[in-house]
């Protein structure tokens, strides 16, 4: 399967407004080389997805995501070296759903807004939110943040 989306720095918190759903994610990473494996508690179901490295600038990657027992997702995340803390809010702007991920913890401050596509020229209405995008900037990506925490970039 091909992942295809776009990734923004988020200007304020009046996406909140217009939110429909907002669920506690917490995530780690059994493995970061050619193939990421992560685990994932999403409020009270878990998943394990792999994803492959883009050859786009970030924009597409392979991704396979499947759903296990919470028990073992709990389980793997105590085997994690570090641990995402965030809440997703989901808004709905245009024909797309954006994902806007207010993080916590060590990452606390960072707010990040990604939408998914269905082609990669395909271009999103953007909401007044939205500041800068930072498509294949890896210091955005999960991944990066759980080694490299957004507290400790210094003011950025």
């Amino acid at each position: 399967m091909q992942e295809i989306e776009r990734k923004y720095l988020v200007r304020d918190d009046s996406f909140k407004q217009e939110a429909f759903a907002c669920t506690r994610i917490a995530q780690g990473y059994l493995c970061m080389r050619k193939v990421t494996a992560r685990v994932r508690i999403y409020g009270e179901r878990a998943y394990i997805t792999f994803k492959g490295k883009s050859r786009d600038g970030g924009l597409s990657r392979f991704e396979y995501e499947s759903s296990i027992p919470l028990r073992c997702a709990e389980a793997l995340l105590a085997r994690c070296r570090g641990i995402i803390e965030k809440y997703r809010y989901l808004v709905k702007v245009g024909n797309h759903t954006w994902e806007v991920d207010l993080f916590e913890g060590d990452n606390a401050g960072l707010v990040i807004a990604e939408v998914e596509l269905q082609s990669v020229e395909e271009r999103p209405l953007l909401p007044t939110w939205v500041w800068k995008e930072v498509t294949g900037n890896r210091y955005y990506h999960n991944s990066f943040l759980v080694q490299h925490p957004y507290k400790e970039w210094g003011g950025v």
